[in-house]
This record gives structure tokens, sequence and C-alpha cells, in this order.
């Protein structure tokens, strides 16, 4: 459950696969230790099932972090009845604004309508932030769209594109690089540097998938 990483940094690692209850208790542990301001944590990063907590050696030991997790671990699990917010996404599927859902249609043998329909009925947690700025990992995905990455990712992809790829599905927040398959498109926008809180959404934040048509952008 406690690895150390290096000679500063403390890996917590509470389950070893990608699950709703798991990836509750690690940002519940996130919040808490942000809360405490502790003096010697330099940053906590969590993730699907862990939380990487890079402290300073020189204020703080390996088994005093270790020792203040284990400690509370009971007030994180209490802290989990919090209820979470839900959001919709408004998201305008295939033509233009969705290339692959035909394609994921056809890999599936089911129709560009079933794609959408099991795609949207399904509410998604929000586990982890990733690798742009506001990009939201969500999961999980319905079986029947599991999909590997493409083989050769994109260059470009439009802000506001929503993509599945493995059992995840989520949210291009800029235009950037990459390698999942495109169902859609929503009008939100996922980061604002400008604004007090920049990013759209949190980690445990459940999000559903709203079906709108081309005039709704």
């Amino acid at each position: 459950m406690f690895k150390p990483l290096g000679d500063s940094a403390l890996l917590v690692q509470l389950g070893d696969k990608i699950d709703s209850a798991i990836n509750q208790r690690v940002h519940a542990l996130n919040a808490l230790l942000q809360t405490k301001n502790i003096a010697g944590i330099i940053e906590a990063v969590p993730a699907y099932c862990t939380l990487l907590i890079h402290y300073d050696p020189l204020i703080l030991t390996f088994n005093q972090v270790t020792s203040w997790v284990r400690d509370n671990l009971t007030q994180v699990d209490d802290s989990l009845n919090r209820k979470p917010r839900q959001l919709e996404v408004p998201t305008r599927y295939g033509g233009a604004s969705g290339p692959d859902l035909e394609t994921v249609a056809v890999s599936k043998g089911i129709s560009a309508a079933d794609v959408v329909r099991i795609h949207s009925e399904r509410e998604y947690t929000v586990y982890m932030m990733g690798f742009t700025p506001g990009f939201p990992y969500l999961g999980t995905l319905d079986e029947r769209l599991i999909m590997p990455r493409l083989e050769t990712p994109r260059t470009l992809i439009k802000a506001g594109s929503v993509a599945i790829a493995g059992s995840q599905t989520g949210i291009y927040p800029l235009d950037s690089p990459g390698g999942w398959h495109l169902l859609g498109w929503t009008p939100l926008t996922l980061f604002d540097p400008t604004s007090n809180s920049p990013f759209l959404f949190a980690p445990g934040d459940i999000i559903k998938f709203i079906p709108i048509e081309e005039d709704h952008a």
C-alpha cells in the first residue's frame, strides 16, 4: 500500500484496477491532504488508484508521511458520504464533429445511432485529470464500445472533441494531438486559464452526455 519512490516521494496505492470506490478514496485522501497544509508536503498527484505524494526530505521522512496517511485513512472513508457534483455535457455526435462515429459503429457491428445511445445513456465518473490542462478521464465505458487507440494519432484534435479509447471516454479541452476515437463535440469550455476556477470538471464529478442537434452549438 505504501511505496517509496526515490528519497522524496511516497506512492499510496489503494487498489490495482479502475474502480469508482477506490478512486473516490484516492481523491478524498488528496482533498484531506490539501486542507491540512502540512509543512514539507510539496505536491500530491492523484490517479486512478494511487496518490503520489512529493515531500521535502529535509523536513519530513518517509515514515512520517506514511504514518500521517495511515492515521487519516479512517477520516478519508468517513468523508466519502458527500454527494458528488452531477454535470451535463451537451454533445453533437457524428459528422465533422465526430468523424470516427461510423468507424466505431462498423467495428462493433451496430448502428451509429446505437453508438450514440450507448455512449450517452451512461453516467461517467471523472477518475482523474490528465494529459493536457482540464482533460477528464471518464469511466467506465460500456464494454460494447471498447476500442483500442488509433494506430496513428492525429496531429490536431479540436478542443471540445468527445472521444473514446479502451474503457475510457474523455473530452479534449484544448486543440492538441491525440489518439482516441472521436465520437462528437461539445461547445463547453473545459479550461479557462483567466478564470478563478480554470477547470470545468474535478475528480469525483459525475458526467452525463446529452445529444444535441447542429443548431445548438
